[in-house]
């Protein structure tokens, strides 16, 4: 996976940033505290995210049995976040701080040749 180079102010050194992805679960009915939070969270990291999206209803899991509905509640995933950090363990500290619902799931992304 190609890496992006970043210059580290704080500690004057040239570092390798790799991309995770975090997988936000659980859905509930936004208050506007929980918007308020989520607003915050995308303000106190917009230097690190590359790109956010959510999911909102019209999901569909396939298996080799047949397909389902998705509903939105506990167990859903609701969205993603793409983030830029050093390792696995910073992305965890960024995610951490996340108002998430249910859970949040921290994947490094690897880049496959050619895709």
């Amino acid at each position: 996976m190609p890496r992006v180079s970043a210059f580290d102010t704080t500690r004057y050194r040239e570092i390798d940033v790799k991309q995770y992805m975090l997988l936000h679960y659980g859905f509930e009915k936004p208050t506007q505290e929980i918007m308020q939070a989520w607003q915050q969270w995308f303000a106190d990291h917009a230097d690190t995210t590359a790109d956010n999206g959510g999911f909102h209803g019209g999901a569909r899991e396939l298996t080799r049995d047949g397909a389902r509905d998705l509903v939105m509640d506990a167990e859903a995933i609701t969205g993603y976040t793409i983030i830029n950090a050093e390792s696995l363990e910073a992305a965890e500290a960024i995610a951490k701080a996340n108002p998430f619902i249910s859970a949040i799931r921290v994947y490094e992304i690897v880049r496959h040749p050619g895709g």
